[in-house]
């Protein structure tokens, strides 16, 4: 494959690359670039952990990138997930690899790292320690975003080791492309300006998008900056709020009954969680989208592309409640191995139990 479809396929994944120069340069010069993505097991997976990280893995896969999917769970354990349980966390984060080998996710072509392995190397927490003597503290509380927090959130110590171990995290696994949401930005523009001046290198930044909860966007609340991505950081899906959250193991009727909840006003396209779920799963993983319709209201209606979604949607000729019917038709299909492998695998079974009778902590 040429490198400008590699670059295209990447395109699809990164809603915003930093820099799309240093892209193609790494892409003519090293066979096998790594990318790397790091989950905090931190609960029961939805749509956007499930499902949009496996259409994105694979994207990265075909355009020729090894991936590293890394593990969190130390940095659960420092962001008090789970209240805090370091073996609660340890076995969420097993259940989240059964997420990805049930979601499609080609498992022999990546690679599983666990923060709990690299806090044994001392070479990790030299790099720690470096990253940490060449950032002031003002510059680490604002990236504290990147868990979920805000400069007022910071109580313990604890959370100031967060950036400076998720930076550290990229040299460690030599990644050469940060592959994750526009949530991590701080930390993977911190590592761009340290790397060069510790004698390493200047990662490559592939941001996905943060897929909306159903309750459509939310105003920035007391980040650093009023740019777009904290208003992603601010709307995204979130496990702590199961009722504008789609799980990967949620049946049709509940599917259907959250969407029909969800924010989806006539004729908007901007700010519509429906709309958004169509683009960034639905038309990634389906060839087209059926509507079921009354004769009254059209008839059933075969849609084969986002762009001709929006527009029929944008003139008023698909009615919300049908969006949403269909989208939950959609997202049903797409879920149904995930829930299926849940349900036939005794293993995958038993981890779901566990990490569904966990309490939830942000």
């Amino acid at each position: 494959m040429d490198v400008e479809k590699r670059i295209e396929l990447i395109r699809q994944v990164g809603e915003e690359i930093i820099t799309e120069p240093e892209l193609r340069e790494l892409l003519e010069t090293k066979q096998r670039p790594i990318a790397y993505d790091g989950f905090e097991p931190s609960g029961v997976a939805h749509i956007a952990f499930g499902v949009l990280r496996a259409i994105n893995v694979q994207d990265m896969i075909d355009a020729g990138i090894h991936f590293k999917l890394y593990v969190a769970d130390w940095f659960a354990w420092l962001n008090n997930k789970l209240g805090g349980n370091l073996e609660k966390i340890k076995e969420t984060g097993k259940y989240f690899v059964e997420v990805w080998k049930a979601a499609g996710i080609p498992m022999n072509k990546v690679t599983v790292e666990w923060t709990s392995n690299a806090i044994k190397d001392p070479e990790y927490w030299k790099k720690v320690v470096l990253i940490a003597k060449n950032t002031t503290v003002p510059r680490a509380t604002r990236c504290l975003s990147i868990a979920g927090r805000k400069a007022g959130d910071l109580k313990q110590t604890a959370l100031l080791f967060y950036p400076m171990m998720q930076t550290a995290d990229i040299f460690w696994l030599k990644a050469d492309i940060c592959q994750l949401g526009l949530d991590q930005r701080r930390a993977n523009m911190l590592a761009r300006e340290v790397g060069p001046k510790l004698g390493w290198w200047k990662p490559i930044i592939v941001s996905h998008h943060m897929l909306m909860g159903l309750e459509g966007k939310k105003r920035p609340d007391g980040l650093d900056d009023n740019k777009a991505f904290d208003i992603q950081i601010s709307s995204k899906m979130s496990k702590s709020k199961p009722g504008t959250s789609i799980f990967v193991h949620d049946k049709k009727e509940q599917i259907k009954e959250k969407l029909g909840r969800a924010f989806c006003p006539p004729k908007q396209i901007q700010g519509n969680p429906v709309l958004e779920y169509c683009k960034f799963i639905v038309f990634r993983k389906l060839d087209s989208m059926h509507f079921k319709r009354p004769g009254k209201f059209g008839g059933d209606l075969e849609v084969q592309s986002y762009d001709e979604l929006t527009n029929l949607y944008r003139k008023g000729n698909i009615h919300p409640l049908d969006l949403k019917n269909a989208t939950a038709e959609a997202l049903d299909k797409i879920i149904e191995p995930i829930r299926n492998h849940f349900e036939k695998n005794k293993k995958a079974r038993e981890l779901y139990e566990t990490v569904k009778k966990s309490e939830i902590t942000r």
